[in-house]
């Protein structure tokens, strides 16, 4: 019998769009759910309140294939990759399609406002935008507000949830911008790293490094198996000298090329162990290592103890 805890970290089955209006009409029939028919060629942009939607049972622990920005008013756990993070009183809340986790409320009432969109609601259409939103994936997803800061959060979702049932022509621009917004207000409270100021060379080859990176994950399959694993297949990829591709990377974030790509295939490979049935050899090869002896190296490395001992933990 699994305990709690043991329950709420099962990895499951990547949950769709389809999957959570489907739970929707069965928790909350008197909702409208959308046509998802466009989805391809428009992408998709929804915003509800938590007061109304969300009720106290805990969500599965898995992926998403969309984006979620949440506004918390109450307390709660987040249970992200191999973290429990506490939220009490209000925070702001970023997840994304890469990382698994699920929401266990401890607040008698879910409060507040959450925002849904897919990848194509965002792509090539805001880049400054979607390279703040990918770059949360391996920073903090929780950001803790103070009651000001609620207040205008709280505006601007009201006013999403507003235009959502108007029919002004270009109201999914203006949601874009209200995203966009959001993501401003948040950095106000929490600035990144790293911000792509400069619209220069060393900047955009940086975020198509980073946009590389992050495409390769997550491993859905034990067929699934790593390509790019190296500075030199990120560069041949991007068609760059690998020192060139250093350079700017370092330049840009304060960090090299191999150490985003070994930290990111360090935080796959605990989502993995922690989260998958599969055996170490099984997970060491998915991640492009050849052999399970030098997978256990660079986990060593990265984690300070080996596979085996971090899943018997």
């Amino acid at each position: 019998m699994l305990s709690k805890n043991q329950e709420l970290s099962t990895l499951q089955k990547k949950e769709t769009l389809e999957d959570f209006y489907n739970r929707l009409k069965i928790t909350r029939p008197e909702i409208p759910t959308p046509s998802l028919g466009m989805i391809n060629d428009i992408g998709h942009f929804n915003v509800f309140n938590r007061s109304v939607v969300c009720t106290n049972i805990p969500s599965a622990f898995s992926r998403r294939d969309f984006y979620k920005i949440s506004l918390i008013i109450g307390n709660g756990i987040l249970h992200y990759a191999d973290a429990d993070i506490e939220i009490k009183g209000r925070a702001l809340l970023f997840t994304n399609p890469n990382i698994p986790y699920s929401w266990e409320s401890t607040s008698p009432k879910p409060a507040g406002f959450f925002c849904l969109f897919t990848e194509n609601f965002i792509h090539n259409r805001n880049e400054t935008l979607r390279d703040s939103l990918l770059w949360r994936i391996n920073d903090s997803p929780v950001i803790h507000i103070d009651e000001e800061q609620e207040v205008t959060l709280r505006d601007i979702f009201c006013k999403m949830m507003k235009e959502m049932d108007g029919d002004y022509i270009h109201k999914y621009d203006l949601l874009r911008n209200y995203v966009q917004l959001i993501v401003h207000e948040a950095l106000k409270v929490k600035p990144q790293d790293i911000l792509f100021k400069q619209n220069n060379a060393s900047a955009r080859l940086t975020a198509l490094f980073l946009e590389l990176l992050e495409r390769q994950f997550p491993i859905g399959s034990t067929e699934h198996i790593l390509e790019l694993k190296t500075a030199h297949d990120f560069a041949f990829r991007l068609l760059v000298h690998v020192n060139h591709l250093n350079h700017a990377v370092k330049e840009v974030t304060g960090k090299t090329t191999s150490e985003h790509i070994s930290r990111r295939i360090a935080t796959e490979a605990v989502a993995l162990l922690k989260h998958t049935e599969w055996n170490i050899a099984q997970i060491a090869y998915c991640l492009g290592f050849e052999y399970p002896a030098n997978f256990n190296i660079f986990f060593k490395r990265q984690m300070q103890c080996t596979p085996k001992g971090f899943r018997a933990n």
